[in-house]
């Protein structure tokens, strides 16, 4: 069964029974916290009145504890909800055994609650999560990206009786990218500044403030969409945080470099889905790639290149040149329509 999301799972919970095992993990962590608490909400509103916390930290937590608490039987209410915590996902050998026979056994009159981090893929193929995987019902708190940001706001909003316009959606989603709960502050705040019903941009203009924070690895997203107005901001933002130049130029030259490849791979007549793994095409950055050929061409793609090796002799001091400027200026022209 394929992993929900922070939402569905909402619904599920509304509409069916509760199961005995759930695994909420993943790299957003207001979204797992969230499910998190919309579990117990639920288990408590069920009967599940007592709670039991288990931490995993490090490689020395003692799994007879595990057992003892699948086994215990409370004296002060029958119905019980145990946490199971392991922020750095790993549980060891001892642990990897423990879990499996757990998701093989869960205990009665008990939901299990299994909280881990984003887990790559040697830790989804592990045993021990193959074997949640199996018998748990998986939340996955997925990253909002982008173009699911606006979308996320309005839901949010009209969720406490507010509404916002396309635009000042997507306003909001600029000053608020990549801070997810910065932006669900933003959002409640504004349930106490305005009164229910529609807001206008002035109103988002005036009360968000501008708490977005970039990431290097998210960049090429927005020039591979053609979007030039955000990759300036994305940089802008990435300067102003004092990101080191080259990480940024590090990231331009492999996706220049990979179009570039990409380019002649469906020139020889191949299928960007059989170059995926090779050229590491992933997500979003998938759908775009191609579109991206086509609009930037391999003439440009070639500058680009050479570009790119000349902000590499501004970082080092020995061209002349400003090299976040000529950052910015190689977005522009990658972006270009």
């Amino acid at each position: 069964m394929p992993a929900l999301s922070p939402d569905a799972l909402k619904e599920q919970l509304a509409r069916s029974p509760l199961a005995p095992l759930y695994v909420v993990y993943g790299e957003e962590a207001l979204l797992a916290l969230e499910a998190a608490d919309t579990l117990r909400a639920s288990a408590r509103q069920a009967g599940y009145l007592e709670r039991e916390v288990l931490t995993v930290e490090g490689g020395h937590f003692d799994w007879s504890r595990l057992r003892d608490a699948m086994s215990s039987v409370s004296l002060f209410a029958s119905l019980k909800l145990l946490e199971i915590r392991i922020p750095g996902g790993k549980p060891g050998v001892d642990g990897a055994e423990a879990l499996q026979q757990l998701a093989a056994q869960p205990p009665q009159d008990t939901i299990t609650l299994i909280q881990l981090p984003r887990l790559d893929k040697a830790q989804q193929k592990a045993k021990w999560f193959a074997a949640l995987e199996k018998h748990a019902v998986l939340v996955e708190a997925r990253p909002v990206g982008r173009s699911e940001l606006p979308a996320w706001i309005s839901r949010r909003l009209k969720a406490q009786g507010q509404s916002v316009a396309h635009d000042s959606a997507a306003f909001f989603a600029d000053r608020v990218e990549g801070n997810l709960l910065a932006a669900k502050q933003e959002i409640d705040k504004l349930a106490l500044l305005y009164p229910k019903g529609e807001l206008s941009l002035a109103d988002i203009r005036d009360a968000v403030a501008n708490v977005a924070r970039f990431d290097v690895f998210h960049l090429s997203e927005s020039w591979l969409a053609g979007d030039a107005a955000r990759a300036t901001r994305m940089l802008d933002g990435l300067e102003a945080e004092g990101e080191a130049p080259v990480l940024v130029l590090w990231s331009f030259t492999e996706d220049v470099r990979m179009l570039i490849k990409l380019g002649r791979g469906l020139k020889d007549g191949r299928q960007v889905r059989d170059m995926a793994g090779e050229l590491r095409l992933w997500g979003d950055k998938q759908k775009l790639a191609a579109p991206a050929v086509q609009r930037i061409g391999p003439r440009r793609l070639t500058d680009a290149l050479a570009t790119c090796a000349r902000i590499d002799r501004q970082i080092k001091g020995v061209e002349q040149g400003d090299a976040w400027h000529s950052l910015k200026r190689l977005a522009a022209s990658l972006a270009a329509r």
